[in-house]
């Protein structure tokens, strides 16, 4: 990609307007061994590279010899291939407008009629019910109370402070992740199952039975789901929201736009503060070779002004335009294991913060605190109150 015909940088050549930045660069650790990629064509070169094989998460060590019983994020080649497709229909524009816009329309509804009641509310609880209650119809766990769902996948993969913690708080912490994992699996995962055994449904619970998956295989799917489609699109709204609160101009350009406008201002935002700091990429194993792994640290990469343009830290919903490229640049990934359900996160963001930002008198109280998670490789946004105009 060149950009030999855009613009110079129309920002201060020092400006960062990232606010995930100092954490990221505080806790975020490389793998021993992996080669650290930050330069945007190496790191896509190597996203479509068909030699490489799925890493980080323990990718290594989860065993995919039975396809069916192994959860899509692990799977390469043609299993991989033959998966992503069975699924593809879940992340389609047709399925997002017909299916899922009217769950991102009544629960929006719901969420800002609850904070014009309270006049408050805490902006990552009310986002993760809006992610939670769309991909939940996705993977097709509906048989259970959504928003007790909500808390118990909240606790479960919450992991930005633990850090913190001494000896006995940590250990007490797992044992509250122990306890939310078995109500998950009892409350939410098996009445699903055993709703769908009876009468499968368009969903990814009934692709799973019909190919015979174990209810392990069927309970690693949905947790990978809750991390890759709940937790990473929280983030993105609180994230979007922040920056939309503390710009006054970019908030009224975001309303103002027409979805193409939204969508590139959003864009902008998520290369700015990739949701997922590393994605890694290994070599095939062979005897006798040394064990090659990649560590592509996205936010290095969206800051390489050979293909992000200059100023590559500031914020600037033109970039895209100016450059004729993808505003997303690598955000959702790129080749064999893009992110499938991008555009559900970005149309869910879209749709939630047009009308949260139409709320009378909506302003941003608190800012959220910024922690990073060791089991995501991401940032965590918590504790983020909006408050408006009481109906």
């Amino acid at each position: 990609m060149s950009v030999d015909s855009a613009a110079k940088c129309p920002f201060t050549s020092t400006r960062n307007d990232s606010k995930s930045a100092a954490v990221v660069t505080r806790r975020m650790k490389v793998e021993s061994g992996a080669e650290h990629v930050r330069a945007y064509e190496r790191a896509r070169e190597i996203l479509l590279s068909k030699e490489l094989l799925q890493g980080g998460a323990g990718a290594e060590f989860v065993d995919t010899s039975d396809p069916d019983k192994a959860p899509v994020f692990f799977l390469d080649g043609a299993p991989h291939r033959d998966k992503r497709t069975s699924i593809a229909r879940f992340f389609t524009q047709r399925a997002i407008t017909s299916r899922y816009h009217a769950i991102i329309e009544r629960e929006t509804a719901r969420l800002l009629g609850q904070l014009r009641r309270d006049g408050r509310v805490q902006l990552d609880i009310v986002s993760f019910e809006l992610t939670v209650a769309v991909a939940a119809n996705i993977v097709g766990l509906t048989d259970s109370d959504m928003p007790r769902m909500a808390r118990r996948l909240a606790l479960l993969l919450s992991a930005g402070w633990h850090h913190r913690l001494n000896v006995l708080a940590r250990l007490s912490a797992g044992l509250r992740k122990g306890q939310a994992m078995l109500s998950f699996y009892l409350n939410d995962v098996t009445p699903a199952v055993r709703a769908r055994r009876k009468a499968p449904q368009d969903d990814l619970i009934s692709e799973l039975l019909a190919r015979g998956a174990s209810w392990r295989a069927i309970l690693t799917e949905c947790m990978t789901y809750a991390a890759a489609g709940m937790v990473t699109t929280r983030e993105f709204i609180v994230m979007a929201a922040w920056h939309l609160f503390d710009r006054p101009e970019l908030r009224a350009d975001f309303l103002a736009g027409d979805e193409a406008r939204q969508f590139a201002i959003l864009n902008e935002i998520l290369r700015l503060e990739p949701i997922a700091s590393l994605l890694y990429r290994r070599k095939p194993e062979q005897p006798g070779a040394r064990h090659e792994k990649y560590a592509l640290d996205l936010r290095a990469i969206h800051g390489d002004e050979a293909a992000v343009g200059p100023c590559p830290h500031a914020l600037d919903p033109d970039r895209a335009e100016r450059l004729n490229t993808n505003g997303a640049f690598l955000s959702f990934g790129a080749g064999a294991h893009h992110c499938p359900g991008k555009l559900v996160a970005l149309h869910e963001t879209r749709m939630f913060l047009d009308a949260l930002l139409r709320v009378p008198g909506v302003r941003l109280e608190r800012a959220p605190d910024v922690g990073w998670s060791e089991m995501l490789l991401s940032y965590e946004l918590r504790n983020a109150v909006v408050t408006c105009d009481r109906a």
